[in-house]
């Protein structure tokens, strides 16, 4: 059984959450779970929110068998791009600059291991 949280619009470049997703993918949920605490990064607190989620909501899909966080697996985490904000920057002798504010799309699959 599996079970699947996804965040949408989260405001870091794809790129960026991809070095913090990398880090989690395949690992058992309580390692998971540390690795992203205790990460410096900003978006690790948004993949570790995401991640909870995901947990809870195996919980709450199977409230008959008695699980624990020991017992899961983070099957799938990926990362997708997400709209761009477009915005201008002047630049020197009257041109402007294009900023581009990038953000993702997070979905992490949490399954039992078997």
């Amino acid at each position: 059984m599996e079970a699947r949280a996804t965040s949408k619009y989260i405001g870091t470049s794809p790129r960026k959450m991809r070095l913090v997703v990398d880090l989690i993918r395949g690992k058992a949920v309580d390692q998971a779970i540390e690795i992203l605490h205790f990460n410096p990064k900003h978006s690790s607190r948004d993949a570790e929110k995401v991640l909870r989620s995901a947990v809870a909501n195996l919980f709450n899909k199977e409230e008959k068998t008695k699980m624990e966080t020991s017992d899961l697996v983070v099957k799938e985490a990926f990362v997708n791009n997400g709209p761009m904000l477009k915005r201008i920057s002047p630049a020197p002798m009257g041109r402007a600059y294009r900023i581009r504010k990038r953000s993702n799309h997070l979905t992490i699959v949490v399954a039992i291991k078997s």
